[in-house]
């Protein structure tokens, strides 16, 4: 005798019955459902960086990519015979003109002139040398010069007012005159101012340099 044949089991519905289509947090059988997520999804991103990137770094440190830090220039060289020699010459000639006028127009030289005319050559003279002694050498022998071109030149000027000759024939026809009247009118001061002007022309090296 058969037994009855028992029916076959319903189909049931999958995760506890509860459709799934189009949710893809519906719950596993047995597990709670995941929690959908909320809020900003870039909330936890660092904050991007502001200001200067290479504030941060200490100094002597080389620049990034390789580059280093820009060199300071090197201070020019001051110690340049020649030109300083060049800036005696040039600087006793125009003290000598301009004591020469001084004491053309004075009748009489200035001890303090020749003082000024050494100092202001032998400042120039070391302000572009440097303290070489050749350059102040040069300056001490330039600033003799400078004193005694002053003094011929104011002799000069004299000669061309007592004469009433202008004063380039003076200086073009009758230097030799102008060279006699020194030697004549040459006393222990004329001397002395030449001397000052080699002392002041040292004093005014150190000076400079």
């Amino acid at each position: 005798m058969s037994q009855p044949v028992q029916p076959p089991n319903p189909p049931q519905q999958p995760f506890g019955g509860q459709p799934v289509e189009g949710n893809p947090y519906a719950g596993q059988p047995g597990q709670p459902a995941p929690a959908a997520p909320t809020g900003n999804p870039y909330g936890q991103q660092p904050p991007a960086p502001t200001g200067n990137p290479f504030a941060g770094q200490q100094p002597g440190q080389g620049a990034p990519f390789g580059g280093g830090a820009p060199f300071a220039p090197a201070p020019p060289a001051r110690d340049n015979v020649l030109l300083g020699v060049a800036v005696a010459l040039g600087a006793a000639i125009v003290a000598g003109i301009l004591y020469g006028v001084i004491a053309g127009s004075i009748e009489r030289e200035v001890g303090y002139a020749a003082v000024g005319v050494g100092f202001l050559v032998g400042f120039a003279a070391s302000k572009v040398g440097g303290s070489n002694p050749a350059v102040i050498a040069a300056s001490a022998v330039f600033s003799v010069g400078a004193v005694y071109l002053g003094q011929l030149v104011g002799i000069s000027m004299i000669l061309s007012d007592v004469a009433q000759i202008p004063f380039s024939e003076v200086v073009g026809d009758h230097f030799d005159t102008v060279t006699k009247a020194w030697s004549a009118e040459a006393d222990f001061m004329t001397y002395l101012f030449l001397g000052l002007g080699a002392v002041a022309a040292v004093g005014g090296a150190k000076k400079a340099g």
